[in-house]
């Protein structure tokens, strides 16, 4: 487990500076940042990626399954100076905003998506739609299942944390490593549970379709812009011809950035 996993204001920081340094960028020809823009980030954690937004002036809602997590954005927003409303709630049954004004401008979605199980990803991307304004975006971000740290391994300890593509192993081979290495259980369901939740870019693109929604661009990085922050390494896109070949591009994928608009 890296160490920026226990530190939560340095894991806050460092999604703050990458969402200030790539995530703004990449909207600002689709949405202008204003005091009245609405942002809200389902699956916020800390709540690092919405700090940017918040300094940009825009009205920002962060919600999050964890209590512990949303305690933690309140106090890293309060300690920086800056407002935001936090909510411990599941996306799923949260309450539908009654009016247009309460819509929001930008649903982000980083690093959220790879954690929701096959049978509910549809659900979610459909219920996404009574909070997104008229003329709304998304944006997602997620790392593709196959590539080398695909299934988060690296959020746990000992040696199984550096194995490269260890989670493509058939899922009692894997859960038979997890424990061998010493692994607590709610470790090890996580990971299971993260198996079990695998995201590609191709399923991804289908689910997009089948729930209404358009992307309206997308980035495929061969180094993850976030890579930046922990591992000081220049982000770079994936080749265009990779690119375009299915399953193979979801190897050399470790991060994909859609923005996504409701089919008219």
């Amino acid at each position: 487990m890296q160490k920026r996993h226990q530190d939560r204001q340095q894991y806050f920081n460092e999604l703050a500076n990458t969402a200030r340094k790539y995530y703004i960028d990449y909207l600002q020809t689709y949405l202008t940042l204003t005091p009245h823009t609405r942002v809200l980030e389902i699956g916020c954690g800390e709540g690092g990626n919405l700090l940017p937004f918040a300094e940009a002036g825009c009205q920002v809602k962060g919600i999050d399954l964890s209590e512990t997590r949303i305690q933690q954005a309140r106090s890293f927003f309060e300690a920086a100076g800056q407002q935001a409303t936090f909510a411990c709630e599941n996306f799923i049954t949260a309450d539908k905003p009654a009016t247009e004004e309460e819509r929001y401008d930008l649903l982000l979605i980083h690093d959220v998506i790879e954690h929701i199980e096959q049978p509910y990803k549809h659900d979610f991307l459909s219920h996404l739609h009574p909070f997104l304004k008229r003329g709304g975006i998304v944006f997602v971000g997620f790392p593709a299942w196959q590539m080398p740290f695909g299934g988060h391994q690296q959020i746990v300890q000992g040696f199984v944390s550096k194995l490269p593509f260890v989670h493509l192993l058939p899922m009692n081979l894997y859960t038979r490593l997890l424990r061998a290495s010493g692994q607590r259980e709610r470790d090890i369901s996580e990971l299971q549970s993260i198996k079990r939740s695998a995201m590609t870019i191709e399923h991804f693109e289908e689910l997009c379709s089948e729930t209404g929604f358009t992307p309206i661009k997308r980035t495929l990085w061969f180094i993850n812009p976030h890579y930046e922050q922990k591992f000081n390494l220049r982000p770079r896109r994936l080749n265009k011809v990779i690119g375009r070949i299915p399953c193979l591009r979801n190897y050399c994928t470790t991060s994909a950035f859609y923005l996504l608009k409701a089919k008219q």
